[in-house]
């Protein structure tokens, strides 16, 4: 399997075991959104949860040009380090919602 095939079926496994979690409160439903032609993957929350609407991207990850970029990260422990686990190379992970991130960087 090629690099990008991997990558998108490791970012796939990630997601999809997140959106296996149920929110401890609230009427919440977790979608994952698979977008294999523009290499856009995403975990989005709708639902109802104390009285008001809960919408909105728990994470948004798309690949380019070899790297796997993460938009949006709302995980508590966030899914860099689960990327790592599963076989995507730190080099390979950029974390686009700090500034100036080239790379990951983990202590």
């Amino acid at each position: 399997m090629d690099t990008i095939t991997t990558s998108r079926e490791i970012v796939k496994q990630v997601i999809s075991d997140y959106a296996k979690l149920r929110p401890s409160h609230g009427n919440i439903r977790l979608d994952v959104i698979f977008d294999e032609m523009r290499d856009r993957y995403a975990l989005m929350q709708v639902g109802w949860d104390r009285g008001k609407r809960v919408r909105g991207n728990l994470i948004y990850v798309i690949i380019e040009n070899g790297k796997v970029i993460i938009e949006y990260d709302g995980m508590e422990c966030g899914i860099t380090q689960d990327l790592i686990n599963k076989g995507i190379l730190e080099r390979d992970i950029v974390l686009a919602f700090l500034p100036d991130s080239q790379s990951v960087s983990i202590a």
